[in-house]
């Protein structure tokens, strides 16, 4: 994921800050406790697409 790419994204529901997990390839927001999908190198930010955490998952 591009630094630069990731420090001008935010959370389309909140408006918050995202952190890159490599290991999933998602884009998550710890304030709403979303993971967003990045499909071909392309981040997928649609609340629908969005994946909702697991409460005992680390984010």
């Amino acid at each position: 994921m591009d630094k630069k790419l990731l420090d001008i994204l935010a959370c389309p529901i909140c408006k918050g800050p995202l952190v890159y997990n490599k290991e999933t390839r998602e884009l998550i927001c710890k304030a709403d406790r979303l993971a967003y999908p990045i499909r071909d190198e392309i981040p997928v930010m649609l609340e629908d697409e969005a994946r909702q955490l697991d409460p005992e998952e680390e984010v």
